[in-house]
């Protein structure tokens, strides 16, 4: 058994770090890594104690680098890692699987050894970066391999082992299969990083307070006054910190117990499934109701055409042309004219960008409309001072899962070979962002009325801005990824510090100062999405140029 599972999980292991949603989270998170320990004389900061900060040891740069490592990871590779059970069912392998002796439990503990893995993979390669950036700033030159990488031990791979439980216990729940997990956990995750820095907690919380006692008890051996409480989070500053000298804290056995119980509970969490979880069986699912005696005797052009990604009326339902085109057809020499569909003159952008419109919201519930319907009428009827601060930012948090179709869908429903035949691309691509910023529009409806009335000019142009830079961060990273999962992983933090009020990333125009936006300009969001476009395109031409190189390389070899 011990075989079996190693592997399952070093197979499923090669599968993800192969994928480009990994790539991207690996990066972020080494970016993450460095702005934890930034420039002495910089006004960002992490992790401080009042208005201080360690200096820049071993001890301190592996303790700051392992906490912003185990925060991000805990969020973004929650959404790498998750969707393995789908791939299976998807792929046939669970169908293969579920014919084999392997228990529930062993396929489900190799998958959540794959989880760790990949996310354990990720702490390994943040543990080399703290190397790295130590030697980098060069404050303290001494490097203490244990002081640096244990942190990671204790603080960041306990933390990582929740969200890899947890995808795979969302996935074994068809609630929380989809999108509405993925929301689920981001909620999840910031009660863990902001309520789990609190004394007294179950576990000791994420750890982070026996950081900070040995801070503190450092501060008062060296006897320097403490302004202010430890934080940890992306805090903007009026003046740089003062520095102390820190050298790291020693654990007790009480310490090590609590981050191993969270290794412990990640275990159970993720084992959990197998009281209900019965693989892909179809013994245990529900038997299809079969076709009715009129449909088995129905012919092929009675039967009801067969449910795809399209929605009915998009695509051409009689690709051989209509009677009069079959019967001027002729005999077998006029194949051509059989495959040839009499050329439609009319507005081919319009209809293309209503056709991509009824794609993307198809299968949405009407409970949605009525949510969005709401967000609209208080956007507008609010009698709260302020409204637009906090109801823009709701209404552009509703669609977020709709948003993320955007640039996917072609790819997760098999039907990217069919429109790579397209023979205007940048049409079809221009017409599904188009039906991405209807959709901003029609969500931030509300506040931009108020915006109008009031005769906020540079309201409605952030407003403008950001009905502009949503949808294209959503098409850019579906593209890029062929998932909805990254947008996610992406849109949710950033709306969030707009909705924390941290300005910097404001993109919509929410937070106020003086009554005039703080937040990005409009020309830099504007320009942002610009790229971000140009992101698509040119990602679009390059997969087409490796696919007829590949074709091409077929011809030959045949």
């Amino acid at each position: 058994m011990t075989r079996v599972l190693r592997g399952l999980a070093v197979a499923d292991f090669k599968d993800r770090v192969r994928r480009p949603a990994y790539v991207v989270t690996l990066a972020a998170a080494v970016a993450l890594g460095f702005l934890a320990v930034p420039d002495s004389g910089s006004r960002w900061v992490i992790m401080q104690l009042g208005d201080h900060r360690g200096v820049y040891n071993s001890a301190y740069v592996g303790t700051a680098t392992a906490l912003a490592c185990g925060l991000w990871v805990s969020l973004g590779g929650f959404y790498v890692v998750r969707d393995s059970i789908g791939r299976d069912r998807r792929t046939g392998v669970g169908q293969l699987l579920a014919a084999t002796p392997m228990r529930t439990w062993a396929y489900l503990a190799g998958k959540f050894l794959s989880n760790l893995l990949v996310l354990a993979s990720m702490v390994g390669v943040l543990a080399a970066t703290a190397l790295v950036t130590q030697l980098v700033r060069g404050e303290d030159m001494r490097v203490d391999f244990f002081a640096l990488w244990q942190p990671f031990l204790l603080l960041a791979v306990p933390l990582v082992a929740l969200p890899a439980a947890f995808a795979l216990f969302f996935e074994a729940l068809p609630l929380l299969r989809g999108g509405l997990g993925n929301v689920l956990w981001f909620c999840v995750w910031v009660v863990l990083a902001m309520g789990g820095q609190g004394p007294g907690l179950p576990l000791g919380g994420i750890g982070v307070n026996g950081v900070a006692k040995s801070m503190y008890e450092d501060l008062l051996a060296q006897k320097i006054t403490v302004d202010g409480a430890f934080s940890l989070g992306l805090t903007y500053l009026d003046e740089p910190l003062q520095v102390f000298n820190w050298h790291g804290f020693t654990p007790d056995a009480g310490y090590v117990l609590a981050r191993t119980a969270f290794l412990g509970i990640a275990v159970v969490v993720a084992l959990l499934p197998a009281l209900w979880f019965r693989r892909f069986d179809p013994a245990h699912g529900k038997r299809p109701a079969g076709p009715s005696q009129g449909e088995a005797s129905a012919g092929p052009s009675q039967r009801e055409a067969p449910a795809g990604p399209f929605p009915s009326g998009f695509v051409d339902e009689a690709p051989y042309g209509d009677e009069a085109t079959r019967s001027a057809a002729g005999g077998r020499g006029s194949v051509l004219a059989l495959l040839r569909t009499p050329p439609e003159q009319g507005r081919v952008l319009l209809r293309l960008w209503a056709g991509e419109l009824r794609i993307l919201l198809q299968g949405v519930s009407k409970w949605w409309w009525w949510g969005a319907g709401l967000w609209v009428f208080l956007g507008v009827c609010s009698p709260v001072p302020g409204a637009t601060r906090l109801m823009l930012p709701v209404a552009w948090l509703w669609p977020v899962l709709i948003w993320s179709r955007l640039g996917t869908q072609r790819y997760e429903h098999g039907v990217d070979g069919i429109l790579g035949a397209y023979p205007s691309t940048h049409r079809r691509v221009v017409a599904e962002w188009a039906a991405g910023v209807a959709l901003t529009a029609v969500a931030g409806l509300g506040p931009l009325a108020r915006l109008v009335v009031a005769g906020d000019a540079a309201g409605v142009a952030c407003w403008a801005a950001g009905a502009l830079f949503v949808p294209s961060l959503a098409l850019a990273l579906g593209t890029l990824s062929r998932t909805h999962r990254l947008f996610q992983a992406v849109y949710l933090p950033l709306w969030y510090t707009v909705a924390n009020g941290l300005p910097v990333f404001d993109f919509m125009g929410a937070i106020r100062i003086e009554g005039q936006p703080a937040g990005l300009p409009p020309a830099v969001v504007l320009a942002v999405s610009a790229v971000l476009g140009a992101v698509v395109f040119l990602t679009g031409a390059v997969r087409r140029i490796g696919t007829g190189s590949m074709r091409r390389l077929g011809t030959r070899a045949n």
